[in-house]
């Protein structure tokens, strides 16, 4: 009995879907955290989705293929933001005509082109065939970001809460928003090879709104994010060796599962509150 239940670990290729998985999960935990507060999980959908057409032009010309997604996940992001602030158009709105428009551009220059990359591996990840180079390079983005957040947490709090109040507190708002942008491109980056572009949102999305059901501050409810992240991705990976499924679409299920755990105990309480006044 424990040799089977040990038995994921006796494989070389589950032990690397491991670690990557452990290595996402802290970063696009805690910024889960921060993109919850600030509304801005549609932006994390659109530059998750936006970033293809950089990866097949990178592959196109040569060039890593993280250089050419970092560049379209900040043009998504600048271009986004630049076209809600001149237009009447509401953000979301422009964030929908965005990544759509790109993820279609992405889709065409694939198809144009002759690529041993896989396209399903590009949109829902592969965990199981990560290699030393991707785990390097999960790692230092992770390490980057997580450090990005934890040094200037106060600031991007305040600046998620009341971007007014910041701006008259003294703090670079501008610089603040566009490092966020930017940790936000990295992030889906390092979550390339685990997730893929599509499944990416929900480690980006589901983390933080869990959290943000079971706490009552702020340094809570990153601890907890990044707890739910650990055992969603580490459990997700885990079960798929058993259930003979792909590894993310696996993760995604179980952070759904929480996430209605999560709901319906915050639905019971207040409901059991409502009760006792």
């Amino acid at each position: 009995m424990l040799d089977t239940l040990l038995m994921p670990f006796q494989f070389g290729f589950m032990q690397n879907a491991f670690l990557i998985s452990a290595i996402v999960a802290v970063p696009t935990a805690l910024l889960s955290c921060f993109l919850v507060l600030k509304g801005w999980a549609l932006m994390g959908d659109a530059v998750s989705h936006a970033v293809l057409p950089g990866i097949v032009l990178a592959y196109m010309l040569g060039l890593p293929l993280i250089i050419g997604a970092f560049a379209a996940g900040m043009f998504t992001a600048v271009a986004t933001g630049y076209l809600a602030d001149n237009s009447r158009v509401k953000q979301d709105t422009v964030m929908g005509v965005v990544f759509s428009g790109m993820f279609g551009l992405g889709i065409v220059l694939y198809t144009s082109i002759t690529s041993d990359v896989h396209l399903d591996h590009i949109l829902f990840g592969d965990p199981l065939g990560v290699g030393p180079d991707d785990l390097w390079t999960a790692g230092l983005i992770a390490l980057f970001v997580v450090g990005a957040l934890l040094l200037k947490w106060k600031d991007l709090l305040l600046h998620a809460f009341d971007p007014v109040q910041a701006r008259t507190s003294g703090l670079p708002v501008k610089l603040l928003h566009y490092g966020l942008l930017t940790i936000l491109s990295l992030t889906i980056v390092a979550t390339l090879s685990a997730t893929g572009l599509i499944l990416a949102v929900a480690l980006l999305i589901a983390p933080g709104a869990i959290a943000f059901l079971v706490t009552r501050s702020f340094g809570r409810m990153m601890a907890v994010a990044v707890a739910v992240c650990l055992f969603a991705m580490l459990g997700g990976v885990y079960l798929s060796f058993f259930l003979d499924s792909a590894p993310a679409p696996t993760v995604v299920l179980v952070l759904i599962t929480l996430f209605l755990a999560a709901f319906l105990r915050k639905t019971y309480l207040n409901r059991k509150t409502a009760a006792t006044l």
